[in-house]
């Protein structure tokens, strides 16, 4: 779990949580038609800007923002250096044995290539092809959170126009004005809240989990050719490696030890 998105969603809510409840008059923050104003017209017109069955998914999408399902960069470099040893001893069509060992499916898809035969340019744009996918998957995931951000504070304002048109027209009771301003502003702080708490950071953090991803696949992809190509297991180690941020990279012998430890 990321514990940077639970930690900043429960941080920014609490805050303005917490200075609305030390205030007076905390039940005019409570307001029923805003919540449908905001919420309902956002997920409406996102409805008309997007296909349905995408719309439906953004709860899955969603879960990318709490939950990453990657591996460690580290544990894909030792499985691919893994592979390469086991090539480099008993030939590429050795690692046939070793597919019900491999969880990634991207990698199972290459490793397979490579054991059949197929030409490297071949399984780099079959490969490729499978990134652009993945690419294009994501994108519309964060874009439909971009529009709800940019919905939602359009339809605040819509909701506030909607009370100070009602406030305007009893006006001939002076007493319920303050009452009927609050109710209105009460939808603009709606949409501002959802936009900027929820669905703006949500696209962001989705943007991030996504360049992580491709990284991710771009690293397997090199890892796949070069033992398709017979090189030195070391040689792969050291050409994965370069994809870590030199903070996260492991020599040889640290990884070999962690393994020592993680068998006994």
């Amino acid at each position: 779990m990321d514990i940077a998105t639970l930690i900043g969603l429960i941080l920014a809510a609490g805050l303005v949580i917490g200075s609305i409840l030390t205030g007076p008059g905390v039940g005019f923050f409570f307001s029923l038609p805003s919540v449908m104003i905001v919420f309902g017209g956002s997920f409406g017109v996102t409805l008309i800007n997007f296909p349905l069955k995408d719309v439906l998914a953004v709860s899955n999408v969603a879960k990318k923002t709490f939950f990453s399902s990657a591996d460690p960069p580290q544990s894909i470099i030792e499985k691919l250096v893994e592979i390469a040893e086991k090539a480099r001893r008993e030939g590429i069509l050795a690692i046939e044995r070793e597919m019900d060992t491999i969880d990634d499916p991207y990698m199972k898809l290459g490793v397979q290539y490579a054991v059949d035969g197929v030409e490297p340019e071949a399984i780099r744009a079959i490969l490729e092809s499978e990134l652009t996918g993945m690419e294009a998957r994501h994108s519309q995931g964060k874009k439909i959170f971009e529009a709800l951000g940019a919905f939602a504070p359009a339809f605040g304002m819509i909701g506030t126009l909607v009370g100070l048109i009602q406030m305007l027209s009893g006006l001939d009771d002076p007493s319920k004005i303050g009452i009927g301003m609050a109710t209105a502003l009460v939808t603009t702080l709606y949409g501002s809240m959802a936009a900027n708490m929820v669905f703006l950071p949500m696209a962001g953090k989705l943007e991030l989990r996504s360049g992580e991803e491709i990284r991710m696949k771009e690293m397997i992809l090199e890892g796949i050719l070069a033992i398709q190509s017979g090189d030195n297991p070391r040689v792969v180690r050291q050409k994965l490696t370069t994809f870590l941020p030199p903070a996260d990279r492991v020599s040889e012998e640290e990884a070999k030890a962690a393994a020592a430890g993680k068998s006994e």
